[in-house]
């Protein structure tokens, strides 16, 4: 098993797309007309599979993002990768190492609709994701 993409309700398609391609997301289509909306599908490069679907629902004036807390965001090289959103005009927290470590580094920014984005770079040799051994001796 595994998650295979989250789905966020987004107000202005094409700001969001701008945002999320400024990140690195890949458009691969769209899905016109279904019960939620239109549904336009990004990728992350190297990875051939969907893991973000922007929903934009016109009949739904109002969007909430406080239902989510957070999305997380693996990225190589976070400094140049805040640096050029910023030339973008995206705004993003200064990256800081949550662990005072000199390869472990996070950096937080918001997207148009009020998602706060998280991104990660983990130290070399770091599996690509979170695992049981980032958690050892974290209190349950």
């Amino acid at each position: 098993m595994r998650t295979l993409h989250v789905g966020l309700r987004v107000a202005n398609l094409e700001s969001s797309i701008a945002f999320y391609t400024a990140l690195g997301y890949e458009v691969l289509g769209e899905v016109p007309a279904t019960e939620f909306g239109s549904l336009t599908m990004l990728k992350l490069p190297g990875d051939e599979f969907v893991s973000l679907e922007l929903v934009i629902d016109p009949a739904r004036r109002y969007l909430d993002p406080g239902g989510l807390n957070h999305l997380v965001i693996s990225v190589d090289a976070i400094q140049e990768r805040v640096a050029r959103l910023a030339g973008e005009g995206f705004r993003a927290e200064p990256p800081s190492s949550p662990d005072d470590s000199k390869d472990f580094w996070t950096a937080w920014l918001t997207d148009p609709d009020g998602y706060r984005i998280e991104l990660v770079q983990w130290p070399p040799g770091h599996p690509e994701g979170m695992t049981r051994a980032d958690l050892m001796g974290q209190t349950k």
